[in-house]
C-alpha cells in the first residue's frame, strides 16, 4: 500500500525523480528480503528438509525487491518534465551541448540490464576490434559527468560551506564531502552488499563437509541447496563488485574534473605574491600528480566501509566454527591494525617529502625547459642537468625510503592470514576446542577472505597518506590571495568624461614592504587621449600600466577606469595555434575587419613570406616567430578587440626603424585614433605625438606635461616611405588573406606521437632487462612462487592431518601438527619479504635509469625538437609518466606474474579433488582469452587517448599562466575556463571508457569463473561417496570461492599492467630523440687561445627550421672581420636573429659553412663552440635562485669581479640596496626585477664571460634611449678588442659600427661600411637612417616640455 501510494504521487506529480522515502523503503524491503532468504536456506540445511511453499514464494520476491533496489539506486522515474522549456531561452549554448551530450552518450542512454552488464559498451568494442580507435569515435560523457556540470556542482558545495561556516574561506574538505557524499553513500551500499555476500561460502563451507562425510543418495537436495546457495550469493557479491567499483571510479572522475576546474580558475586569479610562492612547476604538480593522487584515494575509501563488515563477519563465522578461539583471532586481527597507526604516519611523512621534492624538480624542469634556448647558447645546459640530476637524487632517496618501508609493510601483511592462523590454531590447542577438518577449513575460508583487505590496508594506508598531503596542498593553493577584486573601480562610461582616474594611489609588488613600488600617484586622462610614459630602467613604467589594470596590490587612494580594456604586455605572450586565432583572441572573424587591423599592424608583408597565410601554426610562446612579428602579433590583438581604452607596454622595442613608424602613425594614431591610449616607450621619437607625457622616476611621476605639436606637421607628411605605399596598393584589393591550402599546411607542432596497436614487446623486453640485464626478474617469481607453494603446503597439511570428526582418530599428534604448520607460515611469509625488497628495488633502479636516459635526452636534443614539442608533452612524461614508473609500474607487473602464479596454485588445489574440472576450465579459459583479446585493442587505444589528452590540459594551463595579465585584461577568463573545461572534456572521456571497459571485461569473467565453481560444486555434489577425500574437497571448495577474483585479477592486472606500460612506452619513446652534434669531439677541440681574432666568415649558407618549411636564409656568402664591430639590420623577419643561431648551432646549416678564424664550426662540438661565444639575446632571461646565480652559474667568477661587472653594467647600486646583495632573490622568469634590468644582467653575465666575440640580438630593445647610449659605451670599451655582432633596431646602435649587412627576406641585400652605404641615397640603409632622421629632427623641434602641474 505505502508503495502504491507512493508511485501514484510520483505520476500524479510528473516528478522526474523518485522521493528519497520511496527509495529508502525499496532498499530496505531488498535488505528484508535477503535475510529472509538466507534464513529459509538456513533452515532448510539444518533440518534436512523439502522446501515449503512459502519458501517457493521467496523467491519471486527477492527477485522483486533486487530489481526495485535497483530502480532505487538509479533514482529516476522515467518521465520527462517540460515544463519549463516556455521560461527557458529555446537554444542556449550549455543546453544545447548538454542535449547532444545526452544524445550520443552510450551510458546516459543505458538500460538497466545493460548498466549491470556493462553492455552499453559493445557498440564502441564492435569498432575498436575492427581498427584502431580515433578521438572523435570516443562516446560523449553524460551529462552530470561533464567538467561544466560538475564545476558548478563542486561551487555549489562551496558556497554552502561558506554560509554554514559563516567563513569567507570554505574548508575543501566539507566541500568535498558534500560534493562527494550521495554517490559515495551507494557506492558503500554496493561495497558492504559485496562484502556481506562474500562471507556467505566461509559460513557454508562446514556444512558443505559434513555433507559430504554423510553424503547418501538421500540427501543429494540438500547438497544441490548448498550449490544454489554458493552460486547465489557469489553472482550477488559479483554484480556488487562490479558496481561499487565503477561507481567509485566515475566518482573519482568527477571530483578530478571538478577541481581541475578550479586549480585552473584558481591561477587566472592569483595575485602577485601568490604567483611568486607558487611556481608554475608546482601549480602543474598539483593539476597532474595530487589530483591522481586524490582521485585514486576514492576508489580506496570503499575500503573503509567493507572493513568493518569484513572483520565482524569474520569473527562471526569463526564464532560458529571454533568458538571462544575467535577471540584470539580478534585480538591477532586488532594488533596487526594498531601496527598501521605508526606505519601511516611514517609513510605520510614520507609522502609529503616526496611531493616537496617532486615540486622542486618539476620546477626547476619547467624553468629549464622555458629557457632552454638560452642555456643552450651560453653553454649552461650540462649545469643544469647536473642541477635536475641532484635534484632527481633527493627525490630518489624518498621515493626509497617509503618504498622501502612498502616492503616491510607487505611483509607483514601478507604474512598476516598465516600468522592469525598460528595464533588461532595455538589458542584453540592450548584451550582444548576440538580441530576438525570442517572447522579448520572453514576457518581458512575465512582467513583467506581476510586476505583481500589486509592486503589492501597497506595500500588503502599509504594511498590515503597520499591523498591527504594532496588535498592539504590543494586547499591551500585554492585559498592563497587572489588579485584585488576592488583594485580599481569600473565607472559607466555615461558618468565620466575620464578614461582612467588614480587618485592619491599608493601601490606595492610586496605589500608588507614599507617602500611602495608607487607612491602619490595622482592621474586623470580623458577620453581619447593619447598618454606616452618614460622613464629609465626600473622607475615604475610597467608598474603604472599594473595599478591601471588592478594587477598590482593598492596599498591607498583609488582608480577607477571607464570602458572596456586592452593591453599589450612588454614580453609578447603568444598562444599556440595559427597566427589567426591568436589575432581574433576569441572574437567572431570579421573579414574587413581583420584586413583593417592587420594591414595597420604591418603584418601583410609577414603573411606573404608566411608558408600558410595567417593560418601558419606558431610553436609553444611563438617560438617560430621574430621578436618583432610576435609583438605585432598581439598588438593585432588588441586592436581586434575593439576596447576604450589601450595599455601598450614599450610596444616598439621589437620592431624596426620602418615597421615602427608604421605602427605608429596607422594603428596608434590612425586605427586607433577615437580611443584612449596610455603607451610606455624609450624611443624619444615617438613622444611628440603624445597629449600629455608622464616622466616616471622612483615610482613616482616626477613630471607631466604636454607638448606643442605645431612644429611638427610637415614633417610628419615626410614620414611615409615608399616601401607602405607599395604595400597599400598591393593590398587594397586583397579579401583574403589566408593562402587557400588548408588541406596541404605543414605543421611546425605536430600531433603527439602515438604508438598504434599493442604494446611492443621490445618496450617490456626494455623495462625488465634494463637494470642488472634483467637477473633480479626470475628470482622475484621464484620467490613468489615459493611464498604460493608453501602457503599452498600449509592449508593442505592442515586439511590432511586434522581429524574429519571430533571422533575421527587425529593422522598425527597436535603439537606436530601445529609446528609444521608454524615451520610452512613464516617460510611463506620470509619469501614474501625477499620479493617485496627485490620488486622495490629493481622498480626503483629501473624509473632512475629511465629517467635519466630520457632527461640526458631531451635536454641533449636540438632547438627543432622544443620548437615543434609543446613544454606539456615533456612535463607529462616528467611528472605523471614518472610518478607511474616510481611508484606502480613495477608493482603492476609484479602482480600480473603473482596473480597468475596464485591463480596455478589454486587450480592444482582443485584437481586433486576432482581432476574432471579441467574439462570446463580449460574451455572457459579459451573464452577468458578470447574476452580478454576482445577487449585489449579498445581498451589499449582508450588508455592511449587518455595519456595524450592529458598533455593538453597542462599545456594549456601553463600558457594561461603565463598569460595570466593578459587574459584578465581582455576579461577573457570565461572562454579560457570554457577551454580548459573542454580540454577536461577530451581527456575524461577516453579514462571514463576505459575503466567502464574493465569492468566490462571483469564482470564477464567473473561470471565464467563462477560457472566453472558452479561445475565443481555439483561435481563434488553428485560424486559417489568414497571416490574422494572430503576433507580435500572441502580444501578445493576453500581454495575455489576465489578463483572467480584470482581469475579476474589474472586479466585484469594484464590489462591494467599493460594500460600502465604505456608510461613506460612514453618515456622510452624521449629517450630516442635524435641528438644535436656532440659536446666535445677529441681530435677536434680548438685551442684554449680560440677564437683570437675573431673572424666569421659564412659560404653559402642556407638554413631552414624543418624539412618541410621553407628557407630562412638563402645563399649567404659574406666575412665579418676579426676585432671589427658589425652591424645586421633588416626588416623584422628578414633573418637576422637566424643568422645568429647559425653562428651558435642552434640550428644547422642544410647547406654552407660558417668559419671562425678558419675552423668550420660544424666539425667541433658543441660545448667547445658556445662556451667561446658571449650573446646578450632578444629575450632577456633570469632563473629562480639568487643574482650571483644568474650572472656566474657555473661558479667561476670571485665577488670582485661580479660587482665590477654589476657597476659597469649600471645595477650595482641597485643589488647594494637589496637586504642579501649578491644573495638577493630572483624569482621565477625574474619578475621581480622589470625587463629593463633583466636585459642589464644580460649584459652582466657577457662582462663576465670575457669572450673575443660578442653577440648583441636586439640587446638594448627594452631599455631607454640614455641606457642604450651607456651600454653602447660599456661595450665599446670593454669589448674594444673583440669581434661585436650588433642585430639592432635603432639606427644609433649600429651606426658607428665598421660594417653594416642589410638583410631582406633571407637574402643579403646591402654589405659596407655605413659611411659607403649611405653615398647611396637609394639604398635600404640610407632609407633607414633617412626616417630616423626625420624623426629625430621632429622631436628636437619640439618645444621644451610644458610644466604642468600633476593632473587631476
Amino acid at each position: 500500500m505505502v508503495t502504491l501510494f507512493l508511485v501514484f504521487n510520483v505520476w500524479k506529480l510528473r516528478l522526474t525523480r523518485l522521493p528519497w522515502v520511496l527509495r529508502g523503503w525499496w532498499t530496505c524491503s531488498f535488505l528484508l528480503s535477503i535475510i529472509r532468504t538466507a534464513f529459509d536456506v538456513y533452515h532448510i540445511l539444518t533440518t534436512h528438509t523439502s522446501p515449503r511453499v512459502g519458501d517457493y514464494a521467496d523467491v519471486p520476491n527477492f527477485l522483486a525487491s533486487a530489481f526495485l533496489f535497483a530502480i532505487a539506486v538509479q533514482g529516476l522515474t522515467g518521465i520527462c518534465s517540460l515544463s519549463n522549456d516556455l521560461t527557458e531561452p529555446l537554444l542556449t549554448n550549455n543546453n544545447g551541448k548538454h542535449i547532444e551530450g545526452q544524445k550520443n552518450s552510450l551510458y546516459g542512454n543505458a538500460t538497466f540490464i545493460q548498466l549491470i552488464t556493462f553492455s552499453w559498451l559493445n557498440p564502441l568494442f564492435a569498432v575498436g576490434i575492427k581498427k584502431p580507435i580515433e578521438k572523435h569515435e570516443v562516446p560523449d560523457l553524460y551529462i552530470k559527468d561533464s567538467a561544466e556540470y560538475l564545476s558548478h556542482s563542486f561551487d555549489d558545495c562551496l558556497n554552502q560551506v561558506k554560509e554554514r561556516d559563516s567563513t569567507a574561506i570554505p574548508s575543501i574538505y566539507k566541500a568535498v564531502f558534500l560534493f562527494i557524499r550521495k554517490k559515495a553513500a551507494i557506492n558503500a551500499l554496493f561495497a558492504m552488499t559485496s562484502a556481506a555476500a562474500s562471507y556467505v561460502g566461509p559460513y557454508l563451507i562446514q556444512d558443505f563437509v559434513k555433507f559430504l562425510n554423510g553424503k547418501n543418495h538421500g540427501n543429494l537436495k540438500s547438497g544441490y541447496l548448498l550449490v544454489v546457495a554458493f552460486i547465489s550469493a557469489k553472482t550477488i557479491e559479483v554484480i556488487a563488485q562490479r558496481q561499487w567499483i565503477f561507481g567509485a571510479r566515475q566518482l573519482g572522475l568527477r571530483l578530478r574534473a571538478a577541481l581541475i576546474s578550479h586549480i585552473y580558475m584558481k591561477g587566472l586569479r592569483l595575485s602577485s605574491q601568490s604567483r611568486q610562492s607558487r611556481t608554475t612547476g608546482e601549480i602543474m604538480n598539483y593539476m597532474s600528480v595530487d589530483i591522481q593522487r586524490i582521485t585514486d584515494f576514492i576508489w580506496y575509501m570503499n575500503t573503509i566501509w567493507m572493513l568493518p563488515i569484513q572483520i565482524s563477519l569474520a569473527i562471526y563465522v569463526l564464532n560458529m566454527n571454533l568458538g571462544v578461539g575467535s577471540m584470539a583471532a580478534l585480538a591477532a586481527t586488532l594488533t596487526f591494525m594498531l601496527c598501521n597507526i605508526p606505519i601511516t604516519r611514517t609513510q605520510k611523512r614520507f609522502q609529503s617529502k616526496i611531493m616537496e621534492a617532486k615540486d622542486e624538480r618539476m620546477k626547476a624542469t619547467s624553468e629549464v625547459l622555458r629557457h632552454i634556448k638560452t642555456l643552450k647558447l651560453q653553454a649552461w645546459d650540462m649545469q643544469y642537468l647536473r642541477k635536475l640530476e641532484s635534484l632527481r637524487e633527493t627525490e630518489k632517496h624518498w621515493l626509497w625510503m617509503a618504498l622501502r618501508l612498502s616492503a616491510i609493510t607487505a611483509f607483514i601483511f601478507w604474512g598476516s592470514p598465516a600468522f592469525i592462523s598460528m595464533v588461532t590454531f595455538g589458542a584453540c590447542i592450548l584451550m582444548g576446542i576440538p580441530l576438525t577438518s570442517g572447522s579448520v577449513l572453514s576457518a581458512l575460508a575465512t582467513f583467506q577472505m581476510l586476505q583481500d583487505p589486509i592486503f589492501n590496508l597497506p595500500d588503502l594506508l599509504s594511498v590515503t597518506a597520499q591523498a591527504k598531503v594532496s588535498l592539504d596542498r590543494v586547499s591551500s593553493y585554492l585559498q592563497e590571495e587572489e588579485i584585488q577584486s576592488d583594485a580599481v573601480m569600473l565607472v559607466s562610461k555615461d558618468k565620466s568624461n575620464f578614461a582612467v582616474e588614480i587618485e592619491n594611489g599608493s601601490f606595492s609588488w610586496e605589500p608588507e614592504s614599507r617602500n611602495p613600488t608607487l607612491h602619490q600617484i595622482q592621474l586623470s586622462i580623458m577620453r581619447g587621449m593619447k598618454v606616452a610614459v618614460c622613464g629609465t630602467v626600473g622607475s615604475g613604467k610597467s608598474s603604472l600600466l599594473s595599478c591601471i589594470l588592478g594587477e598590482m596590490p593598492k596599498l591607498s587612494g583609488l582608480v577607477k577606469v571607464s570602458g572596456t580594456k586592452a593591453y599589450v604586455p612588454q614580453s609578447p605572450w603568444i598562444l599556440s595555434g595559427d597566427v589567426r586565432e591568436n589575432i581574433l583572441f576569441g572574437q567572431h572573424y570579421d573579414r574587413e575587419k581583420y584586413y583593417r587591423t592587420v594591414k595597420a599592424c604591418a603584418l601583410l608583408k609577414d603573411f606573404e613570406l608566411f608558408s600558410c597565410g595567417d593560418l601558419t601554426e606558431i610553436g609553444e610562446r611563438g617560438i617560430n616567430m621574430s621578436g618583432g612579428q610576435k609583438q605585432r602579433i598581439q598588438i593585432a590583438r588588441a586592436v581586434y578587440q575593439d576596447a576604450d581604452i589601450y595599455l601598450f607596454d614599450d610596444p616598439f622595442s621589437a620592431v624596426d626603424a620602418h615597421t615602427g613608424t608604421q605602427l605608429f602613425k596607422e594603428c596608434m594614431m590612425g586605427i586607433l585614433k577615437q580611443k584612449t591610449i596610455i603607451y610606455v616607450t624609450h624611443q624619444v621619437e615617438f613622444l611628440p605625438e603624445a597629449d600629455l607625457i608622464l616622466v616616471m622616476k622612483n615610482g613616482r611621476i616626477a613630471q607631466a606635461g604636454r607638448t606643442d605639436k605645431r612644429h611638427i606637421s610637415e614633417d610628419d607628411a615626410e614620414t611615409d616611405t615608399g616601401s607602405t605605399t607599395e604595400l597599400k596598393s598591393k593590398h587594397d584589393s586583397q579579401s583574403n588573406l589566408s593562402l587557400e591550402i588548408t588541406d596541404k599546411r605543414q605543421r611546425l607542432t605536430q600531433d603527439e606521437e602515438s604508438e598504434k596497436g599493442s604494446i611492443g614487446r621490445e618496450v617490456y623486453w626494455s623495462y625488465l632487462t634494463i637494470v642488472h640485464g634483467g637477473i633480479l626478474v626470475p628470482i622475484i617469481i621464484l620467490a613468489q612462487s615459493l611464498f604460493q607453494l608453501l602457503q599452498v603446503a600449509s592449508n593442505y597439511w592442515m586439511a590432511w592431518a586434522t581429524p574429519a570428526t571430533n571422533e575421527s582418530k587425529p593422522v598425527v599428534g597436535m603439537n606436530v601438527l601445529f609446528l609444521v604448520y608454524i615451520a610452512l607460515a613464516v617460510g611463506s611469509a620470509l619469501f614474501v619479504f625477499v620479493r617485496a625488497s627485490l620488486v622495490a628495488i629493481t622498480g626503483l633502479s629501473t624509473a632512475q635509469k629511465l629517467f635519466t636516459s630520457m632527461l640526458h635526452s631531451v635536454l641533449r636534443a636540438p632547438m627543432s625538437f622544443f620548437d615543434s614539442t609543446p613544454t606539456g608533452r615533456i612535463l607529462s612524461r616528467a611528472s605523471t609518466d614518472q610518478s607511474v614508473l616510481d611508484m606502480d609500474m613495477a608493482n603492476r607487473l609484479g602482480w600480473t606474474a603473482f596473480s597468475i602464479i596464485r591463480i596455478l596454485g589454486t587450480i592444482a588445489v582443485m584437481s586433486q579433488a576432482a581432476w574432471q574440472v579441467f574439462a570446463i576450465f580449460i574451455p572457459v579459459t579459451a573464452v577468458c582469452i578470447w574476452y580478454q583479446r576482445y577487449y585489449t585493442p579498445t581498451a589499449r587505444e582508450l588508455a592511449r587517448l587518455d595519456g595524450i589528452q592529458r598533455s593538453p590540459i597542462l599545456h594549456h594551463f601553463q600558457e594561461s599562466l603565463s598569460g595570466s595579465a593578459t587574459i584578465r585584461a581582455f576579461n577573457q577568463e570565461m572562454r579560457f575556463n570554457n577551454s580548459n573545461i573542454n580540454l577536461v572534456d577530451c581527456h575524461s572521456r577516453p579514462w571514463f571508457h576505459n575503466v567502464s571497459a574493465m569492468e566490462w571485461l571483469s564482470f564477464r569473467l567473473n561470471l565464467l569463473s563462477n560457472f566453472v565453481f558452479t561445475f565443481s560444486l555439483v561435481l563434488l555434489v553428485s560424486l559417489p561417496e568414497g571416490i574422494i577425500n572430503p576433507s580435500i574437497a572441502g580444501l578445493a571448495v576453500t581454495y575455489g570461492l576465489n578463483l572467480n577474483v584470482q581469475q579476474a585479477n589474472v586479466i585484469w592486472t594484464l590489462c591494467n599492467a599493460e594500460n600502465k606500460m604505456i608510461s613506460v612506452e612514453r618515456i622510452l619513446q624521449y629517450t630516442k630523440i635524435a641528438s644535436e652534434g656532440p659536446l666535445v669531439i677529441e681530435d677536434k677541440t680548438p685551442p684554449k687561445s680560440w677564437p683570437e681574432i675573431g673572424s666569421i666568415e659564412f659560404k653559402n649558407l642556407q638554413i631552414r627550421y624543418a624539412e618541410h618549411l621553407p628557407d630562412v636564409l638563402k645563399n649567404i656568402s659574406c666575412i665579418f672581420p676579426g676585432r671589427k664591430k658589425v652591424g645586421v639590420v633588416g626588416r623584422t623577419g628578414s633573418g637576422k636573429s637566424t643568422l645568429i643561431q647559425a653562428i651558435f648551432r642552434t640550428v644547422e646549416p642544410r647547406e654552407g659553412t660558417i668559419l671562425i678564424d678558419d675552423v668550420d664550426i660544424c666539425k667541433i662540438g658543441l660545448h667547445d663552440l658556445r662556451v667561446r661565444l658571449s650573446i646578450i639575446p632578444q629575450d632577456p632571461t633570469m632563473f629562480e635562485g639568487t643574482v650571483r646565480g644568474n650572472l656566474d652559474p657555473l661558479e667561476q667568477c670571485s665577488d670582485t669581479e661580479i660587482w665590477e661587472a654589476l657597476d659597469k653594467c649600471q645595477l650595482g647600486d641597485i643589488v647594494r640596496a637589496k637586504e642579501k646583495k649578491l644573495d638577493s632573490t630572483v624569482v621565477e622568469n625574474g619578475e621581480n626585477w622589470s625587463v629593463g634590468q633583466r636585459q642589464l644582467f644580460c649584459l652582466g653575465r657577457a662582462l663576465l664571460k670575457k669572450s673575443s666575440i660578442l653577440v648583441l640580438d636586439e640587446a638594448t630593445a627594452s631599455v631607454d634611449s640614455a641606457t642604450d647610449g651607456l651600454i653602447q659605451k660599456i661595450i665599446s670599451w670593454e669589448f674594444k678588442d673583440c669581434t661585436v655582432v650588433t642585430v639592432a633596431h635603432r639606427i644609433h646602435t649600429v651606426i658607428d659600427s665598421d660594417l653594416v649587412l642589410v638583410l631582406s627576406e633571407g637574402r643579403i641585400v646591402e654589405y659596407n661600411s655605413p659611411a659607403k652605404l649611405l653615398e647611396r641615397e637609394d639604398s635600404l640603409f640610407s632609407k633607414l637612417i633617412k626616417e630616423y632622421s626625420i624623426r629625430s629632427k621632429s622631436f628636437n623641434k619640439l618645444a621644451s616640455l610644458q610644466s604642468a602641474d600633476t593632473i587631476f
